[in-house]
């Protein structure tokens, strides 16, 4: 099934964030190079890998608004990751240039998730895209409501 095309366009002159002009939502942005060390024996990054993509734009767009998820951790709230899904569409190799576009999805009591869409950045082909759902909890494990501002992040996130 080919996917829908990710088409972003800069959100009023900000290099972080963009709207996908197919699909209307907006996202943050940031940018990597695939390093060797991703890449497995056939030369394409391997696919775990693409799971440090996501926590690398999620820590971004985290850092970008202004509440570093190592603040998170510093209130004394952890999001560990309760599930995920990818869909490959185009492999990566060493020393390619990406966008790992991230946004604010779903948010429950004490449940959020992220989506992803990790496209190359001199192609524009679409690579990947996914979700990870988080559960909050405090530090010992056990299960919180989402703490105060992270609420705010989602309720700022631009639209």
């Amino acid at each position: 099934m080919k996917p829908q095309p990710f088409l972003p366009e800069l959100l009023n002159g900000q290099p972080n964030y963009v709207r996908d002009q197919s699909g209307g939502q907006v996202w943050h942005r940031c940018e990597t190079r695939v390093l060797y060390a991703d890449t497995d024996r056939s030369q394409v990054v391997y696919h775990g890998n693409y799971l440090r993509y996501f926590e690398f734009g999620r820590a971004s767009l985290m850092r970008d608004a202004g509440y570093p998820y190592k603040e998170v951790e510093e209130n004394g709230y952890v999001y560990p990751i309760i599930e995920l899904g990818l869909k490959y569409f185009s492999p990566l190799q060493y020393d390619d240039p990406i966008w790992v576009n991230t946004r604010p999805a779903d948010l429950e009591r004490v449940r959020l998730s992220f989506d992803y869409v990790i496209t190359h950045q001199e192609t524009g082909a679409l690579i990947c895209s996914g979700t990870t759902r988080h559960c909050a909890t405090k530090t010992n494990g056990v299960p919180v409501g989402i703490d105060d501002q992270t609420l705010h992040l989602w309720k700022t996130f631009p639209r």
